[in-house]
């Protein structure tokens, strides 16, 4: 009987060393969570049609449109995801979306600045408060500054504490209370 039970053990172990990452991922049927955009890489250099409009440079260029972002591999359990874009070096949250339906694996390019925008059906946004106030991205505003966007696995289908006077840090904070995975990506200014 012991020696049953160490040759099991044996033959579990060697079965569990034979398993590499790519396969051991490929058996849960899922892939890691990850969030990606098309517009550039991860770490790479923002383009200037995603920053700031507002700058005072009047370079035609900047457009603050929302960069197009994609993600995949969210837990099974999301019932919603929102999506949390801050410079990195000051802690100055941008942008807000909350309430993206559990269907939705992305955002477009320049997303509405509106507190409901038009896609996806469903989201809204937080009001931003700085220099120039109003819903939605506000894109980099500063050079030589690294920004995220974190996609967050929400375990609420909707965030009703939240309204159209809420702010970005209001937001983030009940976005993180409701978070049960975060996927992100960078880039710098």
């Amino acid at each position: 009987m012991r020696r049953t039970r160490i040759a099991l053990f044996a033959l579990l172990v060697l079965c569990a060393a034979s398993l590499s990452p790519a396969a051991a991922s490929a058996s849960t049927g899922r892939n890691a969570f990850a969030l990606s955009s098309t517009a550039f890489a991860d770490g790479g250099l923002i383009p200037k049609a995603h920053d700031c409009a507002s700058s005072g440079d009047g370079d035609p260029r900047k457009k603050n449109e929302s960069p197009p972002l994609d993600w995949s591999g969210g837990p099974d359990a999301a019932k919603s995801y929102a999506i949390v874009m801050h410079d990195l070096d000051n802690g100055i949250i941008h942008w807000v979306i909350y309430d993206i339906p559990v269907a939705a694996a992305g955002l477009p390019r320049n997303v509405d600045h509106a507190y409901q925008p038009s896609v996806p059906a469903g989201s809204r946004q937080a009001y931003y408060r700085g220099s120039a106030n109003f819903f939605g991205y506000q894109g980099p505003c500063t050079t030589n500054h690294t920004y995220e966007w974190a996609v967050h696995a929400l375990n609420r289908a909707t965030l009703s504490e939240l309204n159209s006077n809420s702010s970005t840090r209001v937001a983030k904070s009940a976005i993180n209370a409701a978070t049960i995975a975060t996927a992100s990506l960078r880039g710098d200014s």
